[in-house]
């Protein structure tokens, strides 16, 4: 039996599992967001069991998109659960984003020339 399938046997609404909620409330998560459990920090008590496994999952770091898949819960409700997670200091996100550093005039000048010859 996959992760999954224990959540189709028990289907709960999707407005039950975020307290109503539509969107994070302060966390601007995409589908590629990778994230990470913090060290030690077991899931909180009051936690669902969505959000237990959850945080057993972000043991390894895994994309927002790979943490719905493997819980078999759509994308959007994952990131109210993960945001809150977020909040409380349990997960923490990752960012491999790099700031595009622009290659220098100079540069961009031989190129240009390069291709005028071309």
């Amino acid at each position: 039996m996959s992760q999954g399938d224990e959540y189709r046997d028990h289907p709960v609404r999707s407005y039950v599992l975020t307290s109503g909620r539509a969107h994070p409330t302060r966390n601007t998560l995409r589908p590629e967001t990778l994230l990470v459990a913090v060290d030690g920090r077991p899931a909180p008590s009051n936690a669902t069991r969505q959000q237990r496994d959850l945080v057993r999952l972000c043991r390894g770091t895994l994309a927002l998109a790979e943490v719905a898949a493997y819980l078999a819960l759509p994308v959007s409700l994952v990131a109210v659960l993960v945001s809150d997670l977020v909040d409380s200091g349990h997960l923490t996100i990752r960012s491999n984003h790099q700031a595009h550093v622009l290659p220098g005039r100079d540069i961009l000048e031989k190129v240009l020339d390069g291709l005028r010859n071309i």
